[in-house]
């Protein structure tokens, strides 16, 4: 495969385009110039950030692992009851319908979670991220279907075995309390589940994939009127479980619906203009009223929803391009739908509603006053405003198809003179290029040293993260965003 390399072009500023990935040679057997580095004394612009001492360790850490232990030990307490019955299995059938008993309360505990998992909370978005939440929620849809599954096959037995075949299959799911809208139930959820995986996924747009979710809430409604009939729903039990659905709900209902309608209101956002990127890319500055009280900060993203013919019944995620202010916020996108490519069409004027800000990219996570950012296509646009705002010692290694593709690039070399930050561009046609720790660390001395932002393509954030662990970044200081759904 010919890889293409491109190592002396140059922009109009002082820094220089270079590949430094070059440890197995490009193709054309020449290997490129040294680093970009913008010279002479550094100035300070407005919005540049000041020169930072270096920083002591931060004390916040991610309640990762507290959350988590606290799901658990909500699993625990949902089932105690059943645990608390096993001494009087004396049979077949009673073992199955135990068995079944047990991955029902399991299954109707992990479908309250994944909601609250996706019902965008502050204190968990800022602090765990979206992308970790995200894949917390894939892992737990995927637990939850087989613990469904799993409930069905072991109720089915368990009443075959005591009352034939017929009355545990067909008579049962026609007869039995809640098991009619039970099967509704998991039918929807499996086929949720079955447009999931990623060969399906992969094949929908964004706006299909995220609104065929909303099938979700009526399979779980379906599920909780099953539930409520089984043995461990009797007195406190019963009130216990609609207060853990109800206060779901309630935080579903006033983050994602009643805030954002709070918000859009007290700001009345609209777009202030477009400009051109590139064939490609667009970005969409939008102006409001009093916007530092929105509290977003540079990496993060909101959900925005055009109010315009076509766009309106769709809120989709873009990262703030340029650092936040109190008049005008700005995204950069790239058309790869039809969401993203209606953008290019927008007019002044036009009102926005915004969710957010969401994600966890932030400078808050830094530990480090040496600072790698590594960007990936339009994954650019989140580390473009870290690039301005974060104070330190700070280089940007941007990855491109072609050099139409490194979009921002005016500003990146601006930004990069003023601060006397570091540049590196590395342009690959098939982007086939040899993220390795030799070539990162042959590149950026002390990289073990770094806290490093990562952003861009599933397939290129995979590659860094595991360049960055082979050239001994502890996996505390690599903070990632996929730039996938």
């Amino acid at each position: 495969m010919t890889t293409h390399w491109e190592s002396l072009l140059r922009p109009p500023s002082e820094a220089r385009w270079v590949s430094l990935l070059d440890d197995e040679g490009p193709a054309t057997g020449r290997r490129p110039s040294g680093r970009a580095r913008a010279g002479g004394r550094r100035s300070r612009t407005p919005g540049s950030p000041p020169d930072a001492a270096p920083r002591k360790p931060a004390l916040r850490r991610r309640p990762g692992g507290f959350v988590a232990g606290l799901l658990w030990t909500g699993a625990a307490v949902a089932t105690a009851g059943c645990w608390a019955d096993l001494p009087d299995v004396a049979s077949t059938a009673d073992g199955l319908a135990w068995l079944g008993r047990l991955t029902g309360l399991l299954a109707g505990y992990g479908a309250a979670i994944l909601v609250a998992l996706m019902a965008r909370i502050p204190y968990l978005d800022r602090t765990i991220g979206s992308d970790r939440l995200s894949r917390w929620h894939a892992l737990g849809g995927r637990g939850t279907l087989a613990l469904s599954v799993a409930h069905m096959v072991f109720a089915m037995a368990a009443r075959a075995v005591g009352s034939g075949v017929w009355e545990g299959t067909f008579g049962l799911v026609l007869y039995g309390p809640g098991i009619l809208e039970a099967t509704v139930s998991l039918a929807l959820l499996l086929a949720v589940g079955l447009i999931s995986a990623r060969a399906i996924r992969s094949r929908m747009s964004y706006e299909a994939w995220h609104h065929a979710h909303f099938l979700t809430y009526l399979a779980i409604y379906l599920g909780f009127a099953h539930q409520l009939t089984g043995p461990s729903f009797g007195g406190v039990g019963a009130w216990a479980w609609r207060g853990l659905y109800l206060g779901v709900a309630a935080l579903l209902l006033w983050h994602r619906f009643a805030v954002p309608v709070m918000r859009s209101r007290r700001h009345r956002l609209r777009v202030a203009g477009l400009r051109r990127e590139s064939d490609d890319v667009v970005s969409v500055y939008i102006a409001g009223d009093d916007l530092a009280r929105l509290g977003a900060e540079p990496g993060q993203f909101f959900r925005w929803r055009f109010l315009t013919e076509g766009m309106w019944w769709a809120a989709n995620p873009y990262s703030l391009s340029a650092v936040p202010s109190g008049r005008h916020l700005r995204i950069t996108v790239k058309a790869a739908g039809a969401h993203s490519r209606a953008l290019f069409s927008l007019t002044p004027g036009t009102r926005v509603w915004a969710e957010g800000p969401y994600g966890a990219l932030t400078a808050a996570r830094s530990r480090s006053s040496r600072i790698l950012l590594i960007a990936g296509g339009v994954g650019i646009s989140p580390l473009r405003a870290l690039f301005e705002s974060m104070p330190g010692q700070v280089t940007l290694l941007y990855l491109a198809r072609t050099v139409e593709d490194l979009v921002l690039r005016g500003e990146l070399d601006a930004i990069a003179a003023a601060r006397g930050a570091r540049v590196h561009y590395t342009v690959n046609e098939d982007l086939t290029v040899p993220l390795t720790g030799r070539s990162l660390s042959r590149a950026i001395p002390d990289l073990a040293d770094h806290d490093v932002f990562v952003c861009g393509p599933r397939g290129m954030t995979r590659k860094a993260l595991h360049a960055l662990r082979r050239a001994g970044v502890p996996k505390r200081q690599i903070h990632l965003e996929n730039f996938d759904f």
